[in-house]
């Protein structure tokens, strides 16, 4: 999975449009590739051994094909799935850049080209998010999905189904395909910003009550990784509408409605990322009012200190100047006399600062 912590070098700056240089974390692992056909009463499932198991005829097949890579660091098995399927070579380009924000490029050629962001959780405390770049070549039907390598199948939900033949995916075509892959992303963002809730919940109760200092660090941390989620959500809303909106055959009216549940499920994201913005910038203020609060509350009190030590400072000021003629200086009782003017002093200080309620 990608991280923006540590971003690849672009190596293919200064190249030819259309080579295919893999820009993402270094991945050693070997990629690996699963071909699922299927229609209404056919279904199968298998790993592909070689490339030519990849190639799928979709005016002849009469079911659906779903070719799903996991792993796009090997780029030139990536270039030859392309020209299995006559991808065009800026595609291929863009599926092996992690960098590359979210998109969607309809082909006069008949297929659909989607790349969007798959958002993971890597660590709770504190809160880091992390991206995995996906892509999508919808035809008419096949299906290719493109993912970086993982332990964990983000599409299972979807492969198990079609393996148990329950709800609509199997009865529909590639495009209802594409809806269930993105909706599966799509519900996932709504776990991530779960645990941004959860986060929040903690950070302001933190603030509320002063028992971590840290905690504008926390709302600086969160506001980042916030900014990252927002600008791999973002694009998704316009992709979705254009999908809708735009006149395609490869989207029928049947699978519309659907498409038009991701967008308002995309927006409800959205909405929920800004409103955690501003809760944020609402955090940070009551943080700062908060140490001024408090910062006030000390400031007040050493001010009252020295309002009291000041007529006390004068008095015994005075009496320290060690002049000969100084007719108290002889009074066998003067000590005494002297703190009970101090004392006087104090207490009533006290009590006028009390009727003031400065204390």
């Amino acid at each position: 999975m990608s991280k923006r912590k540590h971003r690849p070098k672009r190596e293919n700056l200064l190249t030819s449009p259309g080579t295919l240089t893999y820009i993402g974390p270094e991945n050693e692992l070997k990629t690996k590739i699963r071909k699922i056909q299927y229609s209404e009463k056919f279904y199968k499932n298998e790993a592909v051994t070689s490339l030519a198991e990849c190639a799928a005829n979709p005016n002849i097949e009469p079911h659906i094909t779903w070719l799903d890579v996991d792993g796009i660091h090997e780029t030139a098995l990536v270039g030859k799935i392309g020209n299995l399927y006559n991808l065009h070579p800026l595609i291929l380009e863009d599926i092996v850049n992690t960098e590359h924000k979210p998109k969607l490029e309809v082909y006069d050629t008949g297929y659909i080209f989607l790349t969007l962001k798959m958002l993971h959780v890597d660590s709770e405390e504190p809160l880091e998010i992390s991206s995995e770049h996906v892509s999508f070549v919808a035809g008419k039907n096949y299906l290719i999905s493109f993912q970086e390598e993982r332990s964990n199948d983000i599409f299972s939900p979807v492969i198990d189904r079609l393996n148990a033949s329950v709800g609509k995916t199997r009865r529909n075509g590639t495009d209802y395909l594409a809806f269930a892959l993105m909706d599966v992303i799509v519900d996932n963002y709504f776990l991530v910003l779960e645990k941004f809730g959860e986060k929040l919940d903690l950070v302001e109760e933190s603030i509320i009550s002063g028992s971590k200092r840290e905690s504008l660090n926390d709302l600086y941390a969160l506001k980042r990784e916030l900014t990252f989620v927002r600008r791999a959500i973002w694009p998704l809303r316009d992709m979705i509408n254009q999908l809708i909106r735009e006149d395609n055959s490869l989207i029928s009216k049947e699978v519309v409605p659907y498409y038009r549940d991701l967008y308002d499920h995309t927006m409800q994201a959205l909405d929920t990322v800004d409103s955690y913005r501003e809760l944020l910038a609402s955090l940070a203020d009551v943080h700062l009012s908060t140490i001024s609060n408090r910062m006030n509350a000390v400031m007040k009190t050493l001010t009252i200190f020295s309002a009291i030590f000041m007529p006390l400072t004068f008095i015994v000021g005075v009496y320290g100047m060690n002049f000969d003629n100084m007719p108290e200086l002889k009074n066998p009782n003067g000590y005494y006399y002297t703190w009970g003017v101090m004392a006087i002093v104090t207490v009533g200080m006290i009590l006028y600062f009390k009727a003031k309620k400065w204390m």
